[in-house]
């Protein structure tokens, strides 16, 4: 991320250019921005398909600065912390002090976003009660000992066994029993730092800075709570990680950086099966006319009156790419035994062949809570048509 003032201003009021790229290629394949968070050079982005969303809720976005003693944002972590199907997961994206010399104050950094991710004002648990948590980013740990020489041609060679021996991270791992619960897939790319821009070439100038894999992706899983004779371990919900690939993408030289990729199966035994909000477009719904919706509510489902309900065309970007949307607590039809139904103008629609979607959103949750399934809206002319039709059939 560019982290100038002229391209943070810019950013705030607009759109970032990683945000609208990354949705002008995933929006076609039904995945939606469901949250972002930006700390100068650090943006963190999750997206999800839509028939997850009312199985998402975003509950925290943290911003965590070191650079400076803690006052600028240079380096740090962005946190998103979610629930998933009634599971807490947080994801970090972090920057850690560069250059060999300085592996402690890299540790420090680690344990430092980690202990300032607390959630008491909004009754989450412990970052380290989370059932899963995601760290990655340039954390910018190196390779001690060996020369520039040997590493390179270990590189060339792909002889990567002694460099992982003396890799800073995997050392520290050893040591420290909190990092060792973090795990990693392995390192079977060539460290991803430091290149000449615009070339595939490691670094050629007068620094000629030693490669290092300083891009890294961890993950953690909750502790099981050691079983005794007087409390036996329950069985625990359903819920495993396993890594498909860990990868580096060597053709993309843009950065003094390789990019780096994890694919991730996650399972699971949703401990949340039903929407909090069920949505029913009611009846055939034509432009012409204000159309009913009909929703429900989960009993346990806190309602506001800033609640609402947005109309999408299928293939919607983000939350906030509705077409027209209304109140809850406004255009109200009926309330009764647990059924509502609001009206809904959508005169100045355009018309069109597209599908749309209905989404409740939740303001106290700050998530959308309930999804209605695909529909067409039929054209000014459908009623019209269909008028002639049987009047020819008549004749």
């Amino acid at each position: 991320m560019n982290c100038g003032i002229r391209s943070l201003l810019y950013d705030t009021a607009f759109e970032d250019p990683w945000s609208s790229f990354f949705m002008d290629v995933l929006s076609p394949r039904s995945f939606i921005k469901v949250s972002c968070v930006r700390m100068q050079g650090l943006l963190l982005l999750v997206f999800a398909k839509h028939q997850h969303l009312p199985f998402i809720q975003i509950l925290s976005t943290k911003s965590t600065p070191t650079g400076l003693f803690g006052y600028w944002g240079n380096k740090g972590g962005v946190n998103i912390c979610l629930k998933l199907y009634g599971y807490y997961v947080s994801i970090i994206n972090c920057h850690l002090p560069p250059h060999l010399a300085n592996n402690d104050q890299r540790l420090e950094h680690f344990d430092r976003i980690l202990e300032m991710q607390n959630f008491e004002e909004h009754d989450i648990p412990n970052i380290l009660d989370h059932d899963l948590i995601f760290w990655f980013g340039d954390m910018n740990f190196r390779i001690e000992d060996f020369g520039l020489h040997f590493v390179r041609e270990s590189i060339k060679n792909q002889c990567y066994g002694e460099l992982w021996e003396k890799d800073q991270l995997s050392i520290a791992k050893k040591r420290d029993p909190l990092l060792r619960e973090f795990q990693e897939g392995p390192l079977l790319f060539p460290p991803t730092y430091k290149f000449d821009r615009n070339s595939s070439n490691y670094d050629t100038s007068e620094k000629k800075r030693k490669p290092a894999w300083t891009d890294r992706i961890l993950w953690r899983l909750k502790r099981q709570p050691q079983a005794s004779l007087h409390t036996p371990s329950q069985p625990a919900p359903h819920f495993s990680l396993s890594l498909r690939s860990y990868i580096s993408h060597m053709m993309y030289c843009i950065s003094d950086h390789k990019p780096v990729t994890c694919t991730f199966d996650l399972e699971m035994k949703p401990l949340v099966s039903a929407p909090l909000i069920t949505l029913i477009p009611e009846g055939l719904w034509t432009m012409e006319n204000d159309m009913v919706i009909s929703y429900s509510l989960a009993p346990d489902f806190l309602y506001s009156p800033w609640d609402w309900i947005g109309l999408y065309k299928v293939g919607l970007r983000h939350i906030n790419d509705y077409m027209t949307y209304v109140w809850v607590g406004d255009n109200q039809v009926s309330s009764s035994d647990g059924l509502n139904q609001v009206y809904i103008n959508i005169s100045d629609i355009p018309e069109t062949e597209d599908q749309f979607l209905l989404c409740y959103y939740s303001n106290n949750l700050h998530s959308v809570v309930g999804i209605s399934k695909p529909f067409q809206i039929q054209p000014r002319s459908y009623f019209g048509e269909d008028a002639v039709g049987q009047a020819h059939l008549q004749m």
